[in-house]
């Protein structure tokens, strides 16, 4: 596991963990690459959808 702690540019507190697991722990759940359910399926959001979801992160403190 990795943790990142820092500040934005605003100078908030910030931070990030990314989590690595073992190929067989993400079959069980079904997030696997190989498995047909992880992949997607459908058309992407809209770019607007994408530009607000990026515009209400950056307003959460």
């Amino acid at each position: 596991m990795n943790l990142y702690c820092g500040r934005d540019e605003q100078g908030r507190p910030c931070g990030s963990v990314a989590v690595c697991l073992p190929g067989e722990v993400l079959r069980r759940i079904g997030l696997h690459p190989d498995q047909p359910s992880s992949r997607i399926v459908g058309p992407s959001p809209p770019a607007w959808w994408h530009a607000a979801g990026e515009r209400y992160a950056r307003l959460r403190p």
